[in-house]
């Protein structure tokens, strides 16, 4: 099914497209809070807000195993995949720093697996790169040895991790500086992030679903008849550009649509979302991560494999660390800076501040680095559930995928805080919430990758909740 183009307001897309339900036969393998045979008509059965790697994987999902429902996909940009899933290192992380009983780790270990099954299937650009973790002191030689005890726990046959000798990190990497030892993680790897959401974008299409860009979501209302209804605003930048420049009046168009099932994975947007639905007491602040990608412009030293400092308890990311492209182009980076408004007109542009800081954090690990090659490239935003920290510990926070029935929003899925690893968990995440929605193929119940972690015997339990 094509795009509908911005042009076209969702009131000719309701007319255009023959209303879809269930029907009074489809089963669902638990029994559901929203009801399978409708007393009212709705548009759609799932609309997805946010057309990211998660929220592409979502719609995908469930037009495949659901091909008797309608699935909805709504992007306020002019592209999918144009925030935080295009602004990254696009690497496929091993689930090494998440902790026990976290969504994080298993949504990780699962997601990396299908990731690269799905890569290998259907000709998406990846590789096995594998990662070196790299510790200059005790200190952080005491890290590494905390990541390898922890990968033999959830089990190295899913995490495989390996101390390098001397001689072979000499060898395979001459230009590394590792002054107390290196940590590989061999399950590591690279994708071309804008080809995978391609795919995932063609696939949901061919399936049946239907995406609308140009368009953001207004508010939010639950029907007592059950289900929601959202208000849309849709932009038409054609107008704009075949007139010389209409108003804003002009310029857009506001319609609703009704939906059993509303899916919130808005990213940058996605707790600002939730607290336009939710009741007071469970608004929360949202944090937002700037981190700055740094280039590289000279041919020496080119290293083969990702290079990733020593994780440190409570920062909020992994480092300035080096990642290669597809065609073996090195950027450093993302560091961490801490901003209030991801849609400032700065929030996207590289500042010249950091780039001092990042060159000398570079050379501890790399030291025949051409400082003089290095150079801002570019800046991600990652949305985050406050300063919180990008490993396990006092300050680490898990994704929160949750329906909120029990606030009294049944078929209301909330995904917050959605950053690193979301790429390499965006399939894991897709089958998380279709068990949410109708319990077939819930992760830690089928996920063999999980049920080995468990039997090796975890500490704790998830972590979904707030603390409000």
């Amino acid at each position: 099914m094509e795009r509908i183009a911005a042009r076209q307001s969702t009131r000719l897309l309701k007319a255009l497209q023959p209303r879809r339900t269930r029907p009074h036969g489809f089963t669902i393998t638990q029994p559901r809070s929203f009801s399978t045979t409708l007393s009212r008509e709705a548009d759609f059965t799932h609309a997805i807000i946010g057309g990211g790697a998660v929220g592409l994987a979502i719609a995908r999902h469930l037009t495949q195993h659901h091909p008797n429902t309608s699935t909805l996909l709504l992007e306020r940009h002019g592209m999918v995949g144009s925030e935080t899933s295009s602004r990254n290192s696009e690497v496929i992380h091993a689930g090494l720093y998440y902790g026990h009983g976290t969504l994080k780790t298993d949504l990780c270990l699962s997601g990396k697996r299908q990731l690269y099954d799905l890569c290998a299937k259907h000709g998406i650009p990846h590789r096995n790169t594998k990662k070196w973790i790299i510790a200059q002191d005790e200190a952080q030689m005491s890290e590494l040895e905390k990541v390898h005890k922890f990968a033999g726990e959830v089990g190295y046959e899913n995490v495989p991790t390996r101390w390098l000798s001397r001689r072979e990190i000499e060898e395979r990497e001459p230009d590394v500086c590792a002054r107390a030892g290196v940590l590989e993680s061999e399950s590591t790897g690279i994708v071309d992030s804008h080809n995978y959401m391609q795919f995932l974008e063609a696939d949901f299409l061919d399936r049946g679903g239907m995406e609308v860009l140009h368009t953001s979501v207004r508010r939010v209302e639950k029907l007592s008849t059950g289900g929601y209804r959202i208000f849309t605003r849709t932009q038409d930048p054609l107008m704009a550009s075949s007139f010389g420049g209409a108003t804003p009046e002009e310029n857009e168009s506001e319609d609703s649509i009704d939906v059993d099932v509303l899916i919130n994975s808005a990213g940058l947007d996605a707790i600002n979302l939730s607290n336009s639905i939710l009741p007071a007491h469970r608004h929360i602040k949202p944090h937002f991560a700037k981190g700055t990608y740094f280039s590289y412009a000279s041919s020496h030293p080119k290293p083969k494999t990702l290079l990733y400092p020593a994780p440190v308890p409570g920062h909020g990311g992994l480092g300035t660390h080096l990642t290669l492209d597809m065609s073996g182009r090195i950027r450093f980076g993302p560091d961490v800076e801490w901003i209030e408004d991801p849609s400032a007109p700065d929030a996207l542009v590289p500042s010249s501040s950091r780039l001092e800081e990042a060159i000398e954090f570079i050379a501890t690990y790399l030291p025949s680095v051409d400082k003089s090659a290095i150079d801002l490239d570019y800046c991600g935003i990652r949305p985050k559930l406050g300063k919180t920290s990008g490993t396990a510990g006092p300050t680490f926070a898990d994704f929160y995928i949750k329906e909120e029935k029990d606030e009294g929003f049944p078929g209301f899925i909330n995904l917050l805080g959605i950053e690193s690893p979301g790429l390499t968990s965006s399939l894991a995440i897709a089958e998380y919430v279709d068990s949410i929605l109708y319990g077939s193929g819930a992760v830690q119940g089928r996920n063999e990758d999980v049920d080995e972690a468990k039997r090796r015997g975890r500490e704790g339990q998830h972590n979904h909740e707030f603390n409000h």
